[in-house]
């Protein structure tokens, strides 16, 4: 109904233009009483309509397109806020503990509120080429318990993880819907498997590289993320700094040091 109500009204304003015109042309007419006149212009009004096409589809469209992708994006960040505030920031604050290297790229993660797009650039940069290693083993009791933890944790978010995957938004973001996908591996992964604490070593290996994939990925996503915070958003910005999970010295609360 809603389309046909639509079309209707575009119909009804295109008979009122082209009848609008006919009576301005006739207009012309009457007055001046000059036919010559009215056809030399309305043939050059005809002759320049592929111009105005042309700048109607490129130079307009183009603009509405800019507008609508700015407020597509826009949205989509919204999303991976979210994410973060329900998911990555704890997952990433609980993957922190097993990456023995977290020191050799923890000052390109310790993000000031002072930090400027060169910043990030740079940190972005490094962040991508680092080889990760963790270290998730059954000799380790706290692996066993950060298995167990994170496949609770994960399955408890299943259903806000599957909202997020419905998002039409995530088309336009191919880094951040391979994050979701990575994670969903894991906790299917990890989901699979009743009793984690005897798994053979192949199984260890296996899972610390899906813990790795997501770890990486999340990482860069995170730091695209504050970027935009703090482009766009300074209080979420400032909050965002402040709880930091890559920060051992990270808090909530505003000190005057």
């Amino acid at each position: 109904m809603n389309l046909s109500n639509n079309f209707d009204w575009k119909v009804k304003l295109g008979i009122f233009l082209v009848l609008l015109s006919i009576l301005l042309y006739a207009s012309h007419y009457l007055i001046f009483h000059d036919a010559h006149g009215v056809f030399f212009y309305i043939g050059i009004d005809i002759a320049f309509l592929p111009i105005e096409i042309l700048f109607v589809v490129l130079l307009i469209e183009s603009a509405i397109s800019n507008r609508e992708k700015r407020l597509m994006m826009e949205k989509l960040n919204m999303v991976i806020g979210v994410f973060f505030s329900e998911v990555g920031t704890e997952l990433m604050g609980a993957i922190i503990k097993f990456d023995q290297d977290t020191d050799k790229i923890r000052d390109d993660l310790l993000i000031e509120t002072s930090w400027s797009e060169k910043d990030f650039k740079s940190s972005k940069e490094k962040v991508k080429k680092f080889d990760y290693s963790l270290r998730i083993n059954s000799d380790n009791i706290k692996s066993i318990e950060f298995l167990d933890g994170t496949r609770n944790f994960l399955v408890g978010k299943r259903k806000f993880l599957l909202a997020l995957l419905e998002n039409p938004n995530l088309l336009e973001h191919e880094t951040f819907t391979e994050l979701l996908w990575a994670v969903f591996h894991l906790m299917e992964e990890l989901e699979k498997r009743e009793d984690v604490s005897n798994l053979p070593i192949l199984d260890y290996e296996h899972l610390t590289g899906d813990t790795v994939r997501v770890y990486s990925l999340m990482i860069q996503e995170w730091l695209q993320y504050m970027e935009h915070l703090m482009n766009n958003y300074p209080y979420l910005f400032s909050l965002a700094v402040r709880t930091n999970p890559f920060d051992p010295q990270a808090s909530v609360k505003i000190s005057d040091n």
